[in-house]
């Protein structure tokens, strides 16, 4: 079987890529247990300096699978905190990774998918690429609060409150979720660039680099934020509004109640 998830260094860039094309890079769990052995071989391999984080084929990741057989929502409210959390978890190793990761983001960057290069260090975007939220009210609380730190509160609550509200690449980049905005076409070359460039200063002194400006993001609430989301998004997961969403979803289908939604709002 495919690692859904590979990790393969050139020199000393260390190359991190979500490997499941077929699904857009959706996240289950299989994906999230290679996403852990990937990272620490990254973090292992003593001649990587940087990593690039990216998707394979037409999207960066357009976040949860949501099929019945990816079992992301528990029916146990505790349960599916932690289970949230644990995903929250998983995320922030990116953050605490301690060499920096650049997110190239692609193509579709949806949802939960969103949320991967908000625990990088650096966001360099395609002009092209969409990102948004999800197409229907299956959860909530959890990816807004920390697009805020990139972006600010207005914006990253008029994103939240506008179901599948997107963006492009070029407005990712002006409103601050992205710091590097490339052509598609040059996206993978310009991010090799700036990564060879940071990949000449060693890790050490990247190290406390790295740890030195997490820390300003820490004591604002970065940690707090994202880990807090799996609580209030638990909390959507029981309303009358995601139940009847995933009712609409089994009755009519995913597109079917996306398009539903979108003339009829609930």
């Amino acid at each position: 079987m495919a690692e859904l998830v590979t990790y393969r260094r050139e020199g000393k860039i260390g190359y991190l890529a979500l490997n499941r094309p077929e699904k857009l890079n959706a996240i289950n769990p299989g994906l999230i247990a290679d996403f852990h052995a990937a990272l620490d071989e990254f973090t292992g391999d003593p001649d990587a300096r940087v990593a690039i984080l990216y998707g394979e084929g037409r999207a960066f990741c357009v976040g949860m699978d949501l099929s019945p057989e990816a079992r992301y929502i528990h029916p146990n409210a505790a349960d599916d905190r932690t289970h949230i959390e644990e995903m929250g978890r998983t995320w922030l190793r990116l953050w605490d990774c301690p060499k920096p990761i650049i997110a190239q983001v692609h193509g579709f960057c949806f949802a939960g998918g969103t949320q991967l290069p908000v625990c990088c260090d650096i966001v360099s975007v395609a002009e092209e690429t969409v990102l948004g939220w999800p197409k229907m009210p299956v959860g909530a609380g959890w990816i807004s609060p920390m697009w805020s730190f990139l972006v600010g509160t207005q914006r990253a609550k008029l994103m939240s409150f506008r179901v599948g509200s997107t963006m492009t690449g070029r407005d990712a980049y002006e409103a601050g979720y992205a710091s590097l905005i490339f052509p598609a076409e040059s996206l993978a070359e310009q991010t090799l660039a700036v990564a060879r460039d940071i990949a000449k200063l060693p890790s050490d002194m990247l190290r406390i680099k790295k740890y030195a400006n997490n820390r300003v993001l820490e004591r604002q609430g970065f940690r707090e934020a994202v880990l807090a989301g799996a609580e209030w998004d638990a909390v959507a997961h029981t309303t009358d509004t995601v139940n009847d969403a995933r009712a609409w979803i089994k009755e009519h289908g995913l597109k079917g109640a996306i398009e539903k939604f979108a003339r009829e709002g609930m």
